[in-house]
């Protein structure tokens, strides 16, 4: 059980770090503060800048030769927080608005328990991770070693859940979260005067064309067994009241839970807007990026997360079997590595996560703090 001195702490923790934000990237003050804390508990074996503001830790106890990693994330998301709470972010236009700052503070507090009380045996990587949020925090951290240089057989890391109540755990087998996939089309015509439309090729109309017919992606390419989302969010042109547009801009955002259903995806939106740029006597050029990869869970290291919830949040607390989510996350780069689980801890009855109004519930650090700990001890047990 964590000590109520360590908890109090904690609560100091996470409200310092949720008034001091810091961008994807661009968390030296955060890392600065999870290094200086990391030393106090007594590891001497910290490695920072890892992926740019990455910090690794690295805790060894006995003579076990596995190695389990935990992962928390660390940055903000570039919104004005209208909380007004005493800790409320000191920087306008950032906020804490998806709980890093707790799960920061959350693998703070494991690394402080399994530091003072060890009762594992093997080796424990606390993994604080710089910009999760734009889905490249974690391939720089793998370009700098993690994994490699800085191996480990296992990997699990968990994320409130704003309406799970607290002290609730869920997750499930297979995958989890989706995969985001982003994409840019920019239409090419001739622009003009708005008096002689006959003068020119009008890109709007052309892109305006386009969005409508990528409506028809999912329900007429992918398979109604699979599950994919194409949004459109945002088109722009050359923006002149008394101009037709040379050149308009469509950007969006596809969503899925398999390659093979992106791949599908991003075919039919070349040949779609190839076709419908032909037709109006446009030009397009198409970019596909593959931000986020889908988020699975490996059957085993799922079933060990579950086991150590159960001992913790007790099995009526616990959902083996939670319904999958478009939302991307960036620790599924991480399971690509070595196998794992990620998981989602109740953040009881809070503002929904990317709102100006959230708050992590310093409530849930606790049962976070015990589920790490008790998942490393039963995938470390000591000899008997």
């Amino acid at each position: 059980m964590d000590t109520p001195e360590l908890i109090d702490s904690m609560r100091t923790w996470r409200r310092h770090l949720h008034q001091h934000p810091e961008f994807g990237f661009e968390e030296a003050e955060t890392a600065r503060f999870v290094a200086q804390k990391l030393r106090e508990f007594g590891f001497d074996e910290i490695e920072t800048g890892v992926g740019g503001t990455g910090v690794v830790a690295t805790l060894r106890r006995g003579t076990g030769d596995r190695t389990i990693a935990l992962r928390a994330d660390m940055d903000c998301l570039q919104i004005e927080e209208t909380t007004n709470l005493p800790y409320a972010s000191s920087k306008p236009g950032l906020m804490h608005a998806c709980g890093h700052d707790g799960h920061t503070t959350i693998l703070l507090g494991a690394a402080a328990t399994l530091a003072r009380d060890g009762g594992f045996d093997g080796t424990v990587r606390f993994v604080f991770q710089p910009a999760e949020e734009w889905g490249q925090g974690m391939k720089a951290m793998i370009r700098d070693g993690l994994g490699s240089r800085l191996p480990f057989d296992e990997i699990y890391g968990l994320h409130n859940k704003p309406g799970l109540p607290v002290g609730s755990f869920e997750t499930r087998t297979g995958a989890y979260m989706g995969a985001e996939d982003g994409f840019r089309i920019t239409v090419r015509g001739a622009g003009g005067h708005a008096s002689r439309p006959h003068d020119c090729r009008d890109a709007i109309v052309c892109a305006c064309a386009i969005v409508s017919a990528l409506q028809n992606i999912v329900s007429r390419t992918v398979d109604p067994a699979e599950l994919a989302v194409v949004s459109v969010t945002a088109i722009s042109g050359d923006n002149v009241v008394n101009a037709i547009a040379g050149e308009a801009r469509i950007s969006g955002d596809c969503r899925h839970f398999d390659d093979a259903v992106s791949q599908r995806i991003e075919a039919a939106m070349r040949r779609i807007a190839t076709g419908i740029a032909a037709a109006h006597d446009c030009t397009v050029e198409i970019d596909y990026d593959r931000v986020f990869v889908p988020l699975v869970n490996a059957a085993e290291p799922a079933a060990h997360a579950l086991d150590a919830a159960t001992a913790v949040f007790g099995a009526d607390k616990v959902d083996s079997d939670a319904p999958r989510m478009g939302a991307s996350e960036d620790f599924a780069r991480a399971l690509q590595l070595a196998p794992g689980a990620f998981v989602f801890i109740g953040n009881g009855d809070s503002a929904a996560l990317h709102n100006a109004e959230f708050d992590f519930n310093d409530d849930a650090l606790e049962p976070g703090v015990q589920w790490f700990t008790e998942l490393v001890r039963r995938r470390l047990p000591e000899s008997v």
